[in-house]
């Protein structure tokens, strides 16, 4: 692991927590998961196992300290643990086979919808759930997924963009 891979993954987690903290609902109450998309963009650019631990630990911990579900602290940290070990395999198989703008709205579409549902079990077993689970995956889960992926496209190209220019 190199200095240089820690601190691009540690300026990306604390620009998905300030984004996510600034930004109006867009559609429904609906906005976009900054941090998670962060997330996915750091594991895909690093590609380094031990780090994606790391990234998806801290990841899990600044969701918690922010979450406006009632309980969910637990639930995110869980979520965001196991989200990001999948999430590096989902990269692992698809980075070489497709472009890597089509893998990273793949994988963010699997990946938010993965961190939705492990979000929704753990907190239905251990703090139980403010609807029925059903209703929660139509309403949050599957337009966050929708949100997600379009706004991780957009973001990719930037930080893309930025660290061709930059390096």
């Amino acid at each position: 692991m190199k200095l240089k891979n820690f601190v691009m993954s540690s300026l990306f987690l604390a620009i998905g927590f300030i984004l996510h903290q600034i930004t109006p609902p867009l559609l429904f109450g609906m906005k976009p998961d900054f941090l998670l998309i962060m997330m996915f963009i750091a594991i895909f650019l690093v590609g380094d196992y031990k780090l994606t631990i790391i990234v998806g630990i801290v990841s899990g911990i600044l969701t918690a300290a922010a979450t406006t579900f009632p309980g969910g602290q637990i639930p995110n940290l869980i979520d965001k643990i196991i989200t990001c070990q999948i999430v590096f395999v989902l990269f692992k198989v698809f980075k070489n086979k497709m472009n890597n703008n089509i893998t990273i709205i793949l994988v963010s579409i699997i990946g938010t919808f993965i961190s939705g549902m492990v979000f929704l079990t753990s907190a239905f077993l251990i703090v139980g759930l403010p609807v029925s689970f059903e209703s929660l995956v139509l309403t949050v889960v599957l337009p966050a997924t929708l949100i997600n992926a379009t706004v991780s496209f957009f973001l990719f190209k930037i930080v893309t963009t930025a660290l061709r220019y930059s390096m």
